[in-house]
């Protein structure tokens, strides 16, 4: 379904939640805490390597923060390590006393031939998009378990199951990987009162930094072997897929989309939310296969593992 089909213009509850997303220093993340601090939520914008390397988004952060005059801290988080994930959710629940929604944001892409990526650098891929909301969520679940209500947002890619290119195997492997686990965690959460959304953005190719900082391959060798017959088409994926995105499309509409479902009722949040302005047909793919999911689920007597926006 359409995000605006699904969530409507301006349907919100009125309470403010305290909210930790993951990935915050630029692209999505950067736009979500921002929007979703200015609608009097107390956002955590988490990031690694704030004393270096994110030193600037932090105080850019602070800035924004002070000028808007609204909650919202930088916490250091690095996805790809169990101890900060645990550090970043205990001192959220140590100074708010809750947790009551979890972004899942932070990624990593890559651009190349498939071939000349190492196997170690696969690993690296879905460190990053695969086991980092893992790691996320185990710090993070005992509390909203306990708490007996929630709520997951994942951000994931219509490369999913809508069209892609080629050149960009590892990324778009470990992004489907994201959607499974998080198809299942919904299932397995419902009844602690956890609810969860997926926001599917297309391939938007400005306002984000996902190709300037994508990464290369480290077999340089096979990466030459396919620079014969492709490397036209390699250094053009970025000019291929903008050619599709209408020129009035606001990749801020990703964080607006979050903002949207997150302030709807428990229940009422729904399962999956396109914004993709490229209609590259995940969002026709996805229809089914949610309602594939959810008929199943009703075969086999699982009807309360849904809920009424599980589908179309």
């Amino acid at each position: 379904m359409s995000e605006n089909t699904a969530l409507g213009e301006n349907t919100v509850t009125g309470d403010s939640k305290v909210i930790l997303v993951t990935g915050a220093s630029s692209g999505f993340g950067a736009l979500t805490v921002r929007a979703l601090a200015e609608r009097g939520h107390t956002v955590y914008a988490g990031m690694r390597a704030l004393g270096t390397r994110n030193a600037r988004a932090a105080a850019d952060l602070a800035a924004h923060a002070a000028e808007h005059g609204v909650d919202l801290p930088a916490v250091e988080l690095d996805v790809t390590r169990q101890d900060s994930a645990d550090a970043a959710v205990d001192r959220v629940v140590d100074e708010q006393g809750r947790l009551d929604v979890l972004v899942h944001n932070a990624g990593h892409m890559v651009l190349g031939p498939a071939e000349a990526f190492t196997p170690e650098q696969l690993a690296d891929v879905y460190d990053t998009n695969v086991l980092g909301t893992q790691r996320v969520n185990r710090a993070a679940l005992p509390q909203l378990r306990r708490q007996g209500h929630g709520h997951l947002v994942w951000i994931g890619s219509s490369s999913t199951r809508g069209g892609c290119p080629p050149f960009l195997a590892p990324y778009f492997a470990a992004k489907a990987a994201m959607d499974a686990l998080a198809v299942s965690y919904a299932a397995e959460l419902i009844r602690f009162g956890i609810d969860t959304s997926i926001v599917v953005p297309g391939a938007f190719t400005s306002g984000t930094n996902h190709f300037a900082h994508a990464g290369a391959p480290a077999d340089t060798d096979r990466a030459d072997a396919y620079d014969v017959r492709y490397k036209a088409l390699m250094d053009g994926v970025n000019e291929r897929l903008a050619g599709l995105i209408p020129p009035d499309a606001d990749v801020a509409e990703v964080a607006r989309a979050v903002v949207r479902t997150v302030e709807l009722p428990p229940g009422r949040r729904p399962f999956r939310i396109h914004v993709d302005p490229s209609r590259d047909g995940s969002e026709v793919v996805s229809a089914v296969a949610d309602r594939v999911r959810a008929e199943f689920f009703r075969r086999v007597g699982l009807e309360d593992l849904l809920t009424p926006a599980s589908s179309l």
